[in-house]
């Protein structure tokens, strides 16, 4: 189970304003028809007409330091593989939800997997949050030379910038609004910042064939690379 709201999860003041990122065509952001519990705030618009989305980065959700040391890797990465944690499909929409999935996620990884860190670089939780993963991830993003070394898809850590969407979506489940919509403006500034094209978005059971990950979002990936590259004009 996810362990207790961490510290700082309280959405109030400038917390509240900071968060759920919609975009009307090319008009610009607005925030509008959020549903109840997520957070309604755009990002930063960016010349290319992506958005530079507003993450929680690992000191903001209270992540554990990692067990070693995290590899730098003095290159850009040329793909995404996107993810599904198979989590519960929880109705709590909020930001405290989304820090408690990522302690989940992180302490799944270290204590069960065994691994220094969390193995995804980025997590979009079911209502619209993003979470940094494995630290150092939002500031190579950010930079857009390099990127940290992680542990989501066999073969492809040390080319593939790995998003996970909290959730379990096989059976026929869908990915709330909230979240497709921010996952479509993250991988978007993903690809953008690195140079990634639409079309290099995969599903991790791309690559390994043992797991059925991310279930229907797989089905969605064409859908993705549309919306995405609609985003990079």
């Amino acid at each position: 189970m996810p362990r207790a709201t961490p510290r700082g999860a309280t959405v109030n003041g400038e917390k509240t304003l900071r968060r759920r990122l919609l975009i009307t065509g090319t008009a610009g952001l607005v925030a509008a028809g959020a549903l109840p519990g997520t957070a309604r705030a755009s990002g930063t618009a960016r010349a290319s007409g992506t958005v530079e989305p507003d993450v929680d980065g690992t000191q903001e959700w209270n992540a554990r330091p990692p067990r070693g040391n995290v590899t730098v890797l003095g290159y850009r990465p040329d793909r995404i593989v996107v993810h599904h944690t198979v989590s519960a499909n929880t109705s709590d929409l909020s930001r405290a939800r989304a820090h408690a999935h990522a302690h989940w996620v992180q302490d799944l990884h270290m204590d069960g997997n065994g691994w220094i860190d969390t193995g995804y670089h980025f997590a979009v939780s079911r209502g619209g949050w993003i979470t940094e993963g494995r630290h150092g991830s939002l500031r190579t993003l950010t930079g857009g030379t390099s990127f940290v070394l992680g542990a989501h898809t066999s073969g492809q850590n040390d080319r593939a910038v790995g998003i996970a969407c909290e959730g379990s979506y096989h059976a026929g489940a869908v990915p709330p609004q909230a979240q497709w919509e921010v996952l479509v403006v993250l991988c978007a500034y993903v690809c953008e910042r690195y140079g990634i094209a639409p079309a290099r978005m995969y599903g991790h059971k791309d690559f390994n064939t043992g797991t059925l990950c991310p279930g229907v979002l797989h089905d969605m990936l064409p859908r993705l690379r549309d919306e995405v590259a609609a985003r990079l004009g």
